[in-house]
């Protein structure tokens, strides 16, 4: 027979319960544990009336054993624990009933002795919110984009796109490299003989230019039609109707100004759009583009109406382009007359494009602002 010490030895082993050690952490919706025991076998995790039984045969602190524990959790739970064992650990997620914040995970105040944070995981509420926010909006980006159709098109969209940039970029360089060149070696002379040196780049271009009308008509890109019609035709009409119908208009100085104003906008504002083509964005560049129009803009507009003003004698004395309207009126209308009408709708012109402008650099920086807080 076996003493009665060696009885008690075995009755109180028997009674002894092994915990093993365990970590936790929460999100507003879960609660994660991880209990430190591996090689684990005969895993058995369940919840009833909110608290958590655990019992597993494994290696802990305690050696190869049979460990248990239970967590009588703060809050109500769902009873559908999932449970996965690895090599080295037990993993529980446990779903919240409300998704909110504990203040701590037991109903006991004092913290079982066998518990302690998963630091690896652990988030205080306000990193825990913004987690959840960051989760929720990738979700409903996810579902954004679920729901619309794939452009099969896109990339050849985008090379379209940055093509058509590149040869603008390209040809305004040209005119102002070209214009600054000759302006620095022949001064002041250069001023009189610019439309028969950069006359057909300047066409080319001008001509090419009415793809940005095109463009957001048929949805290539996001702009409105409006400000780029008025911006093209405007463009357009000083070109081919001013400079290109009358002789004397183009030995004036003033086709300087208007050309090189638009040159000096243009060099900074393609490369832009091409950068974009390619999802780049080099921060000087767009700065550039969203400011330096605010001076350069207005001034090409002041010289398209000095081009205008000069022009009106020559109308008035050659009646090219006047309008002869059929009887019973048997009367002429100057086309003098139609450009000074048209001097007005420039500078609403100006008043629009101007205001869309502005808004689109007040709607960039303030969006960039808002990223970097």
């Amino acid at each position: 027979m076996k003493s009665t010490r060696e009885l008690c030895g075995l009755f109180c082993s028997e009674m002894q319960t092994l915990t093993p050690r365990v970590y936790w952490a929460q999100r507003h919706k879960e609660i994660y544990l991880r209990v430190d025991l591996s090689d684990v076998q005969d895993l058995d995790v369940s919840i009833k009336e909110h608290i958590l039984h655990f019992t597993a045969q494994g290696h802990g602190a305690k050696g190869s054993n049979e460990y248990k524990f239970s967590l009588e959790f703060l809050e109500p739970v769902k009873d559908e624990p999932v449970f996965k064992a690895t090599q080295r650990e037990v993993n529980i997620t446990v779903q919240k009933v409300e998704s909110q914040w504990w203040e701590r995970l037991t109903w006991q105040l004092k913290k079982p002795v066998f518990l302690a944070p998963d630091f690896d995981r652990w988030l205080d509420e306000s990193d825990a919110e913004l987690e959840l926010k960051e989760k929720e909006d990738q979700i409903t980006k996810v579902s954004m984009e679920s729901r619309v159709p794939h452009d099969h098109f896109h990339n050849l969209k985008r090379g379209y796109l940055f093509m058509y940039n590149l040869v603008q970029f390209l040809g305004f360089s040209w005119i102002f490299v070209n214009m600054t060149v000759r302006l620095f070696i022949l001064g002041q002379d250069s001023f009189y003989d610019t439309f028969h040196s950069i006359a057909d780049m300047m066409y080319f271009c001008q001509i090419l230019a009415v793809a940005e009308i095109v463009n957001p008509a048929m949805g290539l890109v996001k702009t409105g039609v409006i400000p780029a019609v008025i911006q093209v035709v405007g463009r357009n009409v000083i070109l081919f109707v001013i400079f290109g119908s009358l002789e004397e208009m183009q030995n004036k100085a003033v086709v300087f100004f208007v050309f090189y104003l638009w040159s000096m906008i243009e060099i900074f504002r393609y490369p832009f759009y091409m950068l974009c083509c390619i999802d780049t964005e080099w921060k000087t560049l767009t700065w550039l583009r969203y400011t330096i129009w605010m001076p350069l803009y207005p001034l090409g507009v002041l010289a398209e109406a000095v081009a205008v003003v000069q022009s009106l004698a020559i109308f008035n004395e050659t009646r090219l382009f006047s309008i002869n309207l059929p009887w019973p009126l048997r009367m002429s209308i100057s086309f003098a007359l139609i450009l000074q009408i048209y001097l007005v709708f420039m500078f609403l012109g100006l008043f629009i494009n101007f205001r869309h402008l502005f808004n689109q650099r007040r709607k960039r920086f303030r969006t960039k602002k808002r990223k970097t807080n």
